[in-house]
Order: C-alpha cells, then sequence, then structure tokens
C-alpha cells in the first residue's frame, strides 16, 4: 500500500533556507522513489490555520516513506529548515 508524506506550513520565515533545503532534499525523496504530487500551490482552507505552503509526496510503501525520513541526506536537508519554518509533517499510509 502507498504512503504518503503531508507537510503542512505554518509559517515560512526564510523563502531563501526553504529554496536550499528543497534542492538537497529533491534527490533524496527520488533515490527513495518518492514522488511529488503537491507543491504548493492554488489553496483555500475551510478548517485550521492558514498556510502558506502545502507539499504531498507519494512513495511506494509506508517503511519506503519512513527509511526516506529517518536517512542521513534527508535529515541534512531538514536541519537547514529549522529555525526557519515551522511545519507539521506525516507520513501517512493509504492508497
Amino acid at each position: 500500500m502507498k504512503a504518503y508524506w503531508v507537510c503542512v506550513y505554518e509559517k515560512i520565515d526564510n523563502a531563501e533556507k526553504l529554496k536550499e533545503y528543497a534542492v538537497k532534499a529533491k534527490p533524496t525523496v527520488k533515490k527513495f522513489s518518492g514522488k511529488f504530487l503537491v507543491r504548493g500551490g492554488k489553496n483555500r482552507i475551510n478548517d485550521g490555520i492558514e498556510s502558506p505552503r502545502t507539499v504531498v509526496v507519494e512513495f511506494p510503501d509506508y517503511n519506503t516513506a519512513i527509511e526516506c525520513y529517518d536517512s542521513e541526506e534527508y535529515q541534512e536537508a531538514h536541519n537547514i529548515l529549522k529555525g526557519h519554518v515551522l511545519r507539521h509533517h506525516q507520513i501517512i499510509e493509504g492508497s
């Protein structure tokens, strides 16, 4: 069964750091067969917090999604965001 990273950004304080993160994270996501389904774009908030950005990445399965997130390469990219963005990141199994 496929799995997804769902990242809802609450606040982006440094757009340049977000770009730096994206450049570093993208090859790692691809290495683990991740496919970007949503990266920003037009949105409407119906409930909850206003979000400047949402990202959804599809993986072949739940374990691969976790392995990617936990990988040294991704964690190096993730560290770029510290202190620059506030986001909610979940790994969800689904069809």
